[in-house]
C-alpha cells in the first residue's frame, strides 16, 4: 500500500510543480475535490508527463482568469 502524506495548506501549484520537477518518478496521480457542501470526490489515474503538464497549464489558466474576475471592480 502506498504511503499517503497530508498536504493540507499546500497550494495546488506547489503540488503540480513538484510533480513536473519529478515527472519520471510518478506512477499515478490522485485528485480530490472538496465541495462547498462538505462532500469530497476523489479518484486517481495514470498520467504520462505530457498529460500532467497540460493539466497544470489548464488549471493555472483557470486560476489566473478567476483571479482577474475577482480583482475586477
Amino acid at each position: 500500500m502506498a504511503k499517503i502524506e497530508s498536504l493540507y495548506g499546500t497550494v495546488p501549484a506547489e503540488i503540480f510543480q513538484s510533480g513536473l520537477d519529478n515527472a519520471g518518478e510518478i506512477a499515478g496521480v490522485a485528485a480530490a475535490v472538496l465541495w462547498k457542501d462538505g462532500r469530497i470526490t476523489a479518484g486517481w489515474s495514470n498520467l504520462d508527463p505530457a498529460q500532467l503538464a497540460r493539466l497544470v497549464l489548464v488549471l493555472d489558466e483557470k486560476q489566473r482568469r478567476q483571479t482577474l474576475i475577482d480583482l475586477d471592480p
